[in-house]
């Protein structure tokens, strides 16, 4: 019934020829990694090293200081219910022991969120800008959010190799598309009075793109910074199949031994850090 139906509508070559996607796809990968392997590696090398620093900037300090140090930001970014909130959770997390283990996920997490902003919003600014580019990155993003995490770690294992660096590549990718579309667009929505009142004044384009645009679209980028925080967040776990550590690893242990108290405090302690800085992303609520 079915091949008679191909025959029908002329589909017969659908049975017979099979596009080789795959096959152009490892080709492409290999030839990345054979013609910019040392860039990759220089790559590797400086986000090993921004990792590093920051985690041993986070485990420098006493854990009582750098909680106080937490908790007095989010007393001063969103009040003081945030503020005892975040003080009664990082002490839990460093009574079941997990304080290491949550300051290495931390360190991943803000790599991965300042190198994917760096990329993001200057993305976000010219496809608000230009046309063209909003119709030609709007089609990647689609990809970039519908493509499953797991296919990610494929081509950043190619690319640096296990470790955590490939688990910060593929943590940009997959957090990266909320901060370009939100900063497109809050960029998109101020008022095209202002931005007129502003060139009758006299206002050039940087002058208008960071004192009259950036300004006023501040919430809705920072809308979409807090969004690829928690996309980074939610990346945890995924990332510790390649090597990556901090608390993904202590959830995947616990699945792997079938560990359910394990699983419980490693999840908490993600649950806590995403609170956290959501709230402090958010600012204080009206």
């Amino acid at each position: 019934m079915l091949y008679s139906i191909y025959s029908a509508l002329g589909l017969n070559f659908l049975r017979s020829f099979r596009l080789p996607l795959g096959s152009y796809v490892d080709t492409l990968v290999d030839w990345l990694v054979e013609v910019f392997g040392s860039q990759f590696d220089s790559i590797k090398n400086g986000i090993e090293s921004l990792i590093g620093s920051i985690e041993f900037l986070l485990l420098l300090s006493p854990f009582l200081l750098t909680a106080l140090l937490i908790a007095a930001l989010a007393w001063y970014l969103s009040g003081r219910g945030v503020a005892l909130f975040s003080i009664l959770g990082l002490m839990l997390i460093y009574n079941i022991g997990l304080w290491p283990e949550t300051m290495a996920t931390l360190a991943l997490i803000l790599t991965a969120t300042l190198l994917a902003l760096a990329i993001a919003i200057p993305i976000g600014i010219l496809a608000a800008k230009f046309k063209w580019v909003d119709m030609v990155t709007r089609p990647i993003l689609d990809f970039m959010q519908t493509m499953p995490a797991f296919v990610y770690l494929l081509p950043a294992i190619f690319f640096f190799g296990i470790g955590t660096v490939s688990a910060v590549f593929a943590t940009i990718i997959f957090a990266m598309p909320p901060a370009i579309r939100l900063t497109n667009l809050g960029i998109r929505q101020v008022s095209t009075e202002l931005i007129e009142a502003g060139e009758a004044f006299g206002s050039n384009w940087h002058q208008m793109l960071f004192k009259v645009q950036l300004p006023l679209a501040m919430p809705t980028i920072l809308a979409g910074v807090n969004q690829c925080i928690m996309l980074s967040l939610s990346m945890v776990v995924i990332a510790s199949m390649i090597g990556a550590g901090g608390l993904g690893s202590v959830v995947r242990t616990a699945l792997a031994g079938l560990d359910v108290g394990m699983g419980f405090e490693g999840g908490i302690a993600v649950v806590i850090i995403a609170i956290i800085l959501d709230r402090l992303t958010q600012g204080k609520r009206k």
